[in-house]
C-alpha cells in the first residue's frame, strides 16, 4: 500500500485530495514540518526523506517519491480512469504540467513558503507587492471556465485549490478576483476535497506549530 508522509494543511493536502479523488487507499504519516519528527514513532524524518518536506510517497517497491508535481502526477496515472491527469500525448497534459509548475513555483515557493518561514522584516515586501500580479494569472483563466486543465477536475485543481487555501492565512484575501472566490467554493463542495480538508482541519488543531 502506498504512504504519504504529510503535515496538516501544507501542500501535502493536495497529494491527499488527489489519492481520495482516486480512490486510492494509502496510510498517511504525519510529519512535523518544524521539528522534523515523524509524529508516529519520534523518528527523524530526514531519514524518510534528505529534504525534510512533505509531501513524501513511499511506492508499493519502497522507492521514494517527492516533491508536489511528481508525486500528483504519479497518483493520477495510477488510475487513469479517474481522469485526474490528461492521458500521455494529449495536449493538455504539457498544460497540466504547466499549472503544476505555476503553481509550485510562482505561488508556493515565491509566496506561501517565506509567508510561513521567515519573519517578516521586511524581506516580505516584495512577495507581497507581487503576489496580485501572481494570482491574476489563474483568475484571468478561471473566468470562463470550471478547471484549470480541459473540462474536469485534474491533479492541478487539487494543488491550486490548497494554495488558495492558505492564501488568507498569508493576508491575501482572494475575494477581490470573482473566479478565484467562486472556483475555490467550487472545488470545496466536492465531496473528496472537503473530505480530504476536514481530515487535515481536524488534526491541524491537534499538532503544536
Amino acid at each position: 500500500m502506498l504512504q504519504l508522509y504529510f503535515f496538516p494543511m501544507a501542500c501535502s493536502l493536495a497529494s491527499r485530495i488527489a489519492l481520495t479523488e482516486a480512490g486510492i487507499e494509502a496510510n498517511y504519516h504525519l510529519a512535523h514540518i518544524w521539528t522534523k519528527k515523524v509524529v508516529d514513532d519520534g523518528s527523524d524524518f530526514h531519514d524518510v526523506s534528505p529534504k525534510g518536506a512533505v509531501p513524501v510517497l513511499v511506492l508499493e517497491n519502497g522507492e521514494r517519491l517527492t516533491e508536489s508535481a511528481a508525486v500528483l502526477q504519479y497518483i493520477a496515472d495510477l488510475k487513469p480512469e479517474a481522469g485526474l491527469a490528461p492521458q500521455s500525448g494529449d495536449p493538455d497534459r504539457y498544460r497540466l504540467q504547466e499549472w503544476l509548475s505555476f503553481i509550485g513555483a510562482e505561488i508556493h515557493k515565491a509566496f506561501l513558503f517565506p509567508t510561513f518561514w521567515y519573519k517578516d522584516d521586511g524581506s516580505l515586501a516584495k512577495p507581497r507587492a507581487r503576489i496580485a500580479q501572481t494570482l491574476s494569472v489563474p483568475a484571468a483563466h478561471l473566468a470562463d471556465r470550471e478547471f484549470l486543465v480541459g473540462n474536469r477536475f485534474t491533479v492541478a485543481d487539487a494543488h491550486l485549490t490548497w494554495a488558495l487555501l492558505l492564501l488568507r492565512p498569508a493576508g491575501v484575501d482572494i475575494a477581490q478576483w470573482q473566479s478565484l472566490r467562486s472556483y475555490l467554493e467550487r472545488m470545496q463542495a466536492r465531496p473528496a476535497v472537503k473530505e480530504a480538508i476536514a481530515t487535515e482541519m481536524a488534526l491541524r488543531k491537534t499538532v503544536a506549530a
